[in-house]
């Protein structure tokens, strides 16, 4: 493969505007996120209130991990993981939904995020050691992408567990390098969650294999064109993430100026091209997610071309 070209200095500072607008977004708004008044373990409903904090906290990490945002920026992302982290109750939280339910898995998922920052839990970490040593959890019924999610989980925290990253991937729909005229909404999200977590989110691009990477860089551009079309932010924003995480990103001048002009001034980013609502609480449930993908997306293009993003 040849060289990367440097991405153009317009498409660096649409990301940066837009990883720092996005970012300032959920820290001003994180409290919308906060639990309700005696959640417990159970979580009754956890996507209304459990995901958004760890999907912050996920971008936050993130933020933190790549270490290209400014002092000021690197100061939010810190604020937004120690809110996240308070409202689990410093993990405890986590720690009793884990006891309670030891083979579900997004409480390691959720911890994670945290670990990447240099949070731990003792009484979490021994209990997933644990558990990581048992049949039961490693044979729960997860989507071919939902493995790969638990399995980079266990790397980023630490956890000494066996996988077969090849098998992991084969199993996939993007691992089998299908006919790309067949993806629909839900598999184009399946394919950007087995790229984020075979490469832990840009981490490793490399882990990625060469006929996956070719069939990407050939692919990905037509994809995001589907879904610029028709406005669906959310989507092309992960569709953005996957370039970045790829050995050789291309970063897209015309895909980024239609991304970054969905964004508002506030830094929201919306989901789709519908109206967004004026209530603040309204706004934050149905944008938050889109938002989180905006903060990460900026932050990685940036990073992934740092030797050239003094113009920024």
């Amino acid at each position: 493969m040849s060289t990367p070209t440097p991405a153009p200095a317009p498409v660096r500072l649409m990301a940066h505007r837009m990883a720092t607008g996005a970012l300032g977004w959920l820290h001003r708004n994180r409290g919308h996120g906060a639990l309700p008044p005696g959640t417990t373990a159970d979580l009754a409903d956890p996507d209304s209130v459990y995901k958004p904090l760890a999907e912050s906290a996920m971008a936050a990490s993130l933020v933190l991990r790549e270490g290209i945002a400014s002092p000021a920026d690197q100061h939010r992302a810190r604020e937004v993981l120690d809110f996240s982290w308070e409202q689990l109750g410093a993990s405890d939280l986590l720690y009793e939904r884990q006891l309670r339910y030891p083979v579900m898995t997004d409480p390691l998922e959720v911890y994670t995020h945290f670990t990447r920052a240099g949070y731990r839990h003792e009484r979490l970490d021994g209990l997933l050691a644990h558990l990581g040593g048992l049949a039961s959890p490693r044979s729960s019924e997860l989507m071919p992408n939902r493995r790969l999610a638990v399995a980079n989980a266990a790397r980023v925290a630490g956890l000494e567990r066996e996988v077969d990253w090849r098998a992991l991937t084969d199993a996939t729909w993007l691992g089998q390098t299908p006919e790309p005229w067949a993806i629909d909404w839900l598999t184009a999200y399946c394919v950007t969650h087995t790229v984020f977590h075979v490469t832990d989110w840009g981490a490793r691009p490399e882990g990625l294999p060469p006929r996956i990477q070719d069939y990407l860089t050939l692919w990905l551009p037509v994809w995001i064109d589907v879904w610029l079309e028709i406005q669906e932010w959310d989507l092309v924003g992960e569709l953005l993430i996957v370039d970045a995480c790829l050995t050789e990103p291309r970063c897209p001048p015309g895909a980024w100026e239609m991304f970054a002009s969905a964004q508002h001034e506030d830094g929201l980013l919306p989901r789709d091209g519908r109206p967004v609502a004026e209530d603040p609480r309204q706004a934050f449930a149905e944008h938050h997610h889109p938002t989180v993908v905006a903060t990460i997306a900026g932050t990685l293009a940036l990073s992934r071309f740092r030797g050239t993003a003094g113009a920024a």
